[in-house]
This record gives C-alpha cells, sequence and structure tokens, in this order.
C-alpha cells in the first residue's frame, strides 16, 4: 500500500453497476434512438431523476413531473414501474479490479448517488457490494454529489482526511468537486483506463 492512498473510493453507477436510463427506455422508441434522447432532454430526465437520489419519494415526484408534462405522463411512471430495466448486471472489468484491490488489503468504500427506496431492492444482486468496508446512499442522507457536504459527511464517516482518499466516478463535475476538497481522483472511462490509473499510483 502506498502512504498517499489510504482508502479507495468507488461510485457505481457507469462504475461498478450498468445503469443507464437508455437500457429501459429503449423498448419504449423502438428503433428511434433520436426521438428517446428527445424525451429525455425535453423531461431534463437527468435532473429530475437526481432529486430522488436525494432522497425525493418516487411517487411524489412522478406525480410533479406528470403535471409538468402531461404528454408524456406513461413513459414518466414507466421508469418508476420498471426502473430495474435500467441496471443490466455489473461492470465486470471493474469489479475485477475491486476484488485485486480487495486482496491487496485496501480499505474499499463506494459512495453513490441512489435513491433511498430503490437500491435496497438491488443491494442483494451485486454480491461485489460486501467487499466494500462501508457505503454511503445519497437518498439515505439527504446529500448528493457534486455538493461538497456529501464528500464531507463521507470523510468524516470514515475518519480520513481527503488526502489519503482516492475516489472513482464517471461524471466530471463530481470529480471536479471531489478534486476541490483534495482527493485524489479518477474520472472513470472504462476498467482498461483505471486499471493503468491504478497501476500509476503502484495500487496494483
Amino acid at each position: 500500500m502506498t502512504t498517499e492512498t489510504k482508502a479507495i473510493i468507488f461510485d457505481f453507477g457507469g462504475v461498478l453497476i450498468n445503469w443507464n436510463p437508455r437500457n429501459l427506455y429503449a423498448r419504449f422508441f423502438p428503433g428511434q434512438p433520436q426521438a428517446m434522447e428527445e424525451f429525455l432532454r425535453e423531461v431534463n430526465f437527468m435532473e429530475w431523476n437526481a432529486q430522488q437520489d436525494k432522497g425525493r419519494p418516487f411517487a411524489e415526484a412522478v406525480e410533479l413531473h406528470v403535471k409538468e408534462h402531461p404528454q408524456y405522463a406513461d413513459l414518466i411512471r414507466a421508469y418508476h414501474e420498471n426502473w430495474k430495466e435500467s441496471i443490466t448486471g455489473e461492470i465486470d472489468g471493474t469489479v475485477e479490479l475491486l476484488r485485486a484491490l480487495k486482496k491487496k488489503g485496501y480499505p474499499l468504500y463506494g459512495l453513490s448517488n441512489w435513491s433511498a427506496e430503490t437500491f435496497p431492492a438491488i443491494r442483494h444482486e451485486f454480491e461485489f457490494l460486501n467487499l466494500l468496508d462501508d457505503i454511503v446512499i445519497s437518498g439515505e442522507i439527504s446529500l448528493i454529489k457534486p455538493e461538497p457536504e456529501i464528500f464531507e459527511f463521507f470523510l468524516e464517516k470514515i475518519d480520513m482526511p481527503a488526502s489519503q482518499c482516492l475516489f472513482i466516478d464517471d461524471s466530471e463535475a463530481n470529480i471536479a468537486a471531489a478534486k476541490r476538497i483534495g482527493f485524489d481522483t479518477v474520472h472513470f472511462k472504462s476498467p482498461e483506463q483505471l486499471k493503468l490509473e491504478l497501476k500509476a499510483r503502484q495500487l496494483l
């Protein structure tokens, strides 16, 4: 273990778990990827979903959004009813790296934007999550990346300074926020890229 890195923190969706609303919505827009993108943009899906990740109840969120976009009522409700279809399994290469780091003895953590309603329903499906020493889910604490407060909450929980933590996330905004606080960071693009970053830090 290097003296600099004492903890390695993983985001979930897009890093360890294949999550994308397009996985679900593709069946509602067969052969119409452009129409699907227009829908997601028009309803501002990512910003809407982020509020559930911050703790807003799904039922309340759906009804509010249906009132704003009545022409898309069925599609908005479809996400709440079928959200598991947005997840298509684990990202094998990253999970392999997680296992390798565990064997090396590094403390491993999860820090994810995820609804407190939906995360418990899938946690048991991903055995590798048991490798993590602790997990912070945004919806459970009503704080969300890239807000600095969630990083401060996390550091207090694990009782470690940011300078000793490596944070891995696929969101540029989250990475920028973590850097400002003092984390070492990897902006995740692929398992292959992450492996090179870990080797460059002599963590593997």
